[in-house]
């Protein structure tokens, strides 16, 4: 019987430049990944924050960088204000999300710290207990009443346990944040101080605003909250009839004037 030949398949080795080409992607990628300018995060934080937060002359890179932080009126306007100096972050992965530290020479005792998470339709992000401190004329970079006023004082942030999630276009809290306004002063009005105020957010099922005075002869008050993403606000700014003259244009700018107080709206 004849004995047949066994059959043998050759398989091909792929050409050496196939690996070089792949060896110079994968480098290529990783380079992208570590070594990402800080440029990409200036031009996502505007549209991230609708225009209102920018960051000018970015440096370093996506996970070590800073940049010049200027506030605006939103897209088209015409008021900037700068925060003296300059921030600096450093972004770590972490299980699920991302780790966020911010500091400013200015402003921050210690460096903030916070926890990012991205979901498919949801962001959370965990800020952890911390105190700050800005300079409130970084306000008038807001646009309408902030520029009228040209309000001048120091505002001191903390928070506790502050957690804010956004699920499917709807915005949650948990947690506190206090921001105090100390010895504030308006061009609009010539007692100076005018007084010291307390704004505090209060997360929950309905997270409430609740504006209050620690001192000073204009007394503010209000009570907010919001509704699905929009803040609903309604308060009071009242003075002794014997300072009326020294509030009056400030009166009438910053809510719907009845006699010696003004009532505030929002949303």
């Amino acid at each position: 019987m004849p004995i047949q030949a066994r059959s043998s398949r050759h398989i091909a080795s792929p050409p050496p430049w196939t690996w070089a080409l792949l060896g110079s992607a994968v480098g290529l990628a990783l380079a992208v990944v570590f070594f990402a300018p800080a440029a990409w995060v200036a031009a996502a934080v505007p549209a991230l924050s609708r225009g209102r937060l920018q960051l000018q002359d970015a440096r370093g890179t996506v996970w070590n960088g800073s940049a010049r932080l200027l506030l605006t009126g939103g897209t088209g306007s015409r008021d900037v204000s700068a925060l003296p100096g300059r921030i600096n972050w450093q972004i770590r992965t972490a299980w699920a999300g991302l780790h966020v530290t911010l500091n400013a020479a200015c402003c921050t005792p210690a460096p903030l710290q916070a926890q990012l998470r991205l979901g498919w339709q949801s962001q959370e992000l965990r800020v952890d207990n911390s105190v700050s401190q800005w300079p409130s004329t970084l306000l008038a970079g807001l646009g309408t009443p902030f520029n009228t006023l040209q309000i001048d004082g120091s505002l001191r942030l903390s928070t506790q346990q502050l957690v804010l999630q956004r699920f499917d276009g709807r915005m949650a809290f948990a947690g506190t944040a206090q921001l105090q306004a100390l010895d504030v002063s308006s061009r609009l009005s010539t007692v100076r101080p005018m007084g010291s105020y307390q704004l505090i957010l209060s997360g929950g099922p309905s997270a409430g605003l609740v504006l209050s005075t620690l001192s000073g002869a204009l007394k503010l008050s209000g009570n907010g909250n919001w509704v699905g993403a929009r803040l609903r606000f309604t308060g009071l700014a009242t003075v002794e009839p014997e300072l009326l003259g020294a509030f009056t244009n400030l009166l009438n700018i910053i809510g719907r004037r009845q006699g010696a107080q003004s009532i505030i709206t929002l949303g």
